[in-house]
């Protein structure tokens, strides 16, 4: 059976938190821009076909970084050496883990109607999301306890001070999207969720004395620790298969709006939901405080110290139900097509703030995009609320019917820590490490969605279809 003390490492290095969303592929009519922002149009009139799928085909978006221990970090990355040895310990330095990915096992979209061009869409996501701070001691500790022999007798107050959650999720979405008026457009986005794994591990006080010759080890926690498992043998590849014993909802709204002048504006609320985590789900709540671990034995094997300071958090557990929310987010996006003395060429710039709003973290983003024909190239600077500033390329191949697109949120850190690990070169690289990925194509088919002027007969065209949005708003309006 695998220790408990690998639980908590994959706890650290494998954790997850949403960051950057591809901000390039807003307001580009792809599938993407479609379901992540539910009021966008995928359809072009006069041009696009009927349907529109990613027929299983990599329609995904990969993000990581860590801020703190910076070359010891790299150094597991590029040569996959886990060591501390470097490490200042006993001045209470917290170190954090980002990372998140949006994968769309499968989409489907359908074109309904010309009348208020509505659109119909069905999605399979498999997302992750979570974040974590840990401290120095806690990466020391799981290296080698042997790294406090310098330390002996000394106090370390708040050394494992640890507090970070990870989740992942299957995320099944029906969207609808209309145009209200000729500017106006709303849409809307139902998910139903099936939870996979979930960790969240809360210290609020902690201490340490890694005793000596005459003193003995001294630890003590006080905090919670919540998963829906325990040991990791209890995870199989069955997990990742839908079963919905952990159901979930979710919910997005967005609208978008295009003045006279052509300024494009848009707003979402996305992905507010919650799971509901099944009753054979793990709780601990642990306070050792009052009553600390003490080991005497001064020869005691260092992995069976971790082990008894892992177990504080992880033994005398309950079994529960619980809830857990979903990374919510709140976005906004205000951009402008400029047209150019060269034929084809236009460039549009867009500003994007995006800040999620159950837990920490957001991006502003200043979105640069070039387009000559049906190729675009797209340049954007960004700055993360965890105080990290990025960059990202995307280069964007798309006609009415095709598209096809590559980008990263975090350009230079991701070609240094590819090369770095392919040479498995610790000097490759500087400050933070990160890595970033985005790649999607989607096809459209069926018959062209023309304009009734163009065609003997188009949905939605004398057939009584009223708007959806104008009847729910309705409410608002004064009887007469």
């Amino acid at each position: 059976m695998m220790n408990k003390r690998y639980l908590v490492i994959c706890f650290l290095f494998f954790t997850v938190h949403s960051k950057a969303q591809q901000y390039g592929l807003f307001n580009t009519k792809t599938l993407f821009d479609g379901f992540e922002n539910p009021a966008q149009k995928t359809f072009v009139l006069d041009s696009s076909r009927k349907f529109a799928s990613n027929f299983f085909l990599p329609y995904l978006g990969l993000n990581a970084s860590t801020k703190g221990n910076e070359n010891t970090i790299r150094r597991l990355i590029n040569e996959g050496v886990y060591s501390a040895k470097d490490i200042t310990i006993g001045n209470n330095e917290v170190n954090h883990i980002f990372h998140s990915s949006n994968i769309y096992l499968f989409n489907f979209k359908i074109f309904k109607s010309y009348k208020y061009h509505k659109e119909i869409g069905l999605s399979w996501q498999l997302r992750t999301d979570g974040n974590l701070d840990y401290t120095n001691e806690t990466f020391a500790l799981l290296d080698n306890y042997n790294r406090f022999d310098a330390y002996k007798g000394q106090d370390f107050e708040d050394a494992f001070n640890n507090n970070g959650y990870a989740q992942s999720y299957h995320q099944f979405s029906i969207s609808y999207r209309e145009n209200y008026n000729k500017r106006l457009a709303f849409g809307v986005k139902l998910s139903l969720l099936s939870g996979i794994t979930y960790n969240k591990l809360q210290i609020k006080q902690s201490f340490f004395n890694p005793g000596s010759d005459t003193q003995p080890l001294v630890a003590a926690l006080k905090g919670s620790y919540r998963a829906n498992f325990l040991e990791t043998d209890e995870l199989s590849k069955k997990d990742l298969v839908p079963t919905f014993k952990n159901p979930g909802l979710a919910f997005s709204f967005g609208t978008s709006y295009t003045s006279k002048s052509g300024v494009f504006l848009m707003a979402n609320v996305k992905d507010l939901g919650v799971i509901r985590w099944a009753k054979s789900s793990y709780y601990n709540q642990f306070n050792n405080i009052n009553d600390p671990l003490i080991i005497l034995d001064p020869e005691a094997n260092p992995s069976s110290i971790e082990n008894r300071i892992t177990e504080i958090a992880t033994d005398g557990e309950t079994r529960e139900r619980f809830y857990s929310l979903t990374n919510a987010k709140a976005d906004f996006m205000i951009s402008k097509a400029f047209s150019i003395s060269v034929p084809y060429f236009t460039y549009t710039p867009a500003l994007i703030v995006s800040k999620n709003l159950f837990y920490k973290g957001g991006d502003a983003a200043f979105v640069n995009k070039f387009k000559y024909d049906q190729f675009s190239l797209s340049a954007i600077p960004s700055y993360n609320f965890n105080n990290l500033f990025l960059f990202g390329m995307q280069g964007m191949y798309q006609t009415p019917n095709f598209e096809v697109f590559l980008g990263s949120d975090d350009l230079f850190k991701t070609v240094s820590q590819a090369k770095g690990a392919i040479k498995q070169d610790i000097t490759i690289g500087k400050g933070y490490n990160g890595a970033s990925f985005y790649m999607g194509i989607g096809i459209k088919f069926g018959n062209t969605v023309e304009h009734p002027q163009n065609s003997s007969r188009m949905p939605g065209i004398n057939d009584g279809e009223s708007s959806f949005f104008k009847r729910l708003f309705s409410v608002f309006s004064k009887r007469r």
